[in-house]
């Protein structure tokens, strides 16, 4: 039987790399389709959506109201932060108004940590766009004021001598009593319904096998996690693959669309999106 062969992007840390392991390693069946995974950050990942370059990807939920004509959201692979969420970290502790007049090392203008923080700061305000994992470097050389952290830097920053300026999954937890809906898996809209269809469950069932084969999946998530011992990498993949990940609920549904509502009406997203999940 020939297999029709997908292209998969995901980032090369622990929680993608655990969410992808079964699918990655050939734990599962897959039927006549076969997955060719491409490693890449984020904002890479998403700059190559915008191109239609990936057949399926995990991307930021930012830069999915830049995608949603030709890609559909599917309803497993969300990475939600639950009261935490990307950070921003300086050498000193700073008001939220001093923020606005720090040049701020960001990840890329398409990651949702980006829309977060023109959401709290307002469109306007200083920022330098670094590869996410030299922003906690930059911080403490001083090439920056400040660094939007996301991934395992959440939990790291502290070791080089960092103070914490404010958690933006814990703001939009008090501003909106909803978690942070981070990053999602889309795919290509033009594959047709069964593929779609089968690519969906398949994914999901990736995310089943490792959360019922936890070690196995994070001993291979762990060689991904910079930094990270087997303790900081478990409690990384908890944080951003679990009961979400299976399955976005009403809550993470209810959470994505105000999100991009939120960055619609404060002029960050040009047009009006309206979310549908496969």
């Amino acid at each position: 039987m020939t297999k029709q062969t997908l292209s998969v992007g995901h980032s090369p840390d622990p929680d993608d790399a655990f969410m992808f392991y079964a699918l990655a390693h050939n734990k599962i069946p897959t039927g006549n389709l076969a997955f060719a995974h491409q490693l890449q950050d984020i904002e890479t990942l998403n700059r190559r959506c915008l191109k239609q370059e990936l057949d399926i990807s995990a991307i930021s939920l930012h830069a999915f109201a830049y995608l949603s004509d030709k890609y559909a959201l599917l309803s497993s692979g969300c990475s939600m932060g639950d009261r935490y969420g990307p950070m921003v970290v300086a050498k000193k502790a700073y008001t939220i108004e001093e923020l606005k007049n720090l040049r701020i090392a960001v990840p890329g203008t398409l990651t949702t940590a980006f829309l977060s923080l023109s959401l709290l700061l307002g469109s306007k305000f200083q920022y330098e766009i670094v590869p996410f994992d030299e922003i906690l470097n930059a911080v403490e050389q001083g090439k920056v004021d400040a660094g939007l952290i996301i991934h395992e830097g959440q939990l790291t920053f502290q070791n080089q001598g960092l103070k914490l300026v404010i958690d933006l999954g814990v703001w939009w937890y008090d501003k909106t009593g909803l978690p942070l809906p981070l990053g999602g898996n889309v795919v290509r809209k033009d594959l047709g319904d069964a593929i779609i269809s089968e690519a969906s469950r398949l994914i999901r069932e990736s995310i089943h096998y490792g959360l019922n084969h936890r070690k196995e999946a994070l001993a291979y998530a762990l060689q991904y996690g910079r930094d990270l011992d087997q303790g900081l990498a478990d409690k990384f993949v908890g944080m951003y693959v679990n009961d979400w990940t299976v399955d976005y609920g009403e809550k993470g549904r209810k959470a994505v669309q105000l999100l991009l509502s939120e960055g619609h009406k404060a002029g960050v997203i040009p047009h009006p999106i309206v979310v549908e999940f496969v």
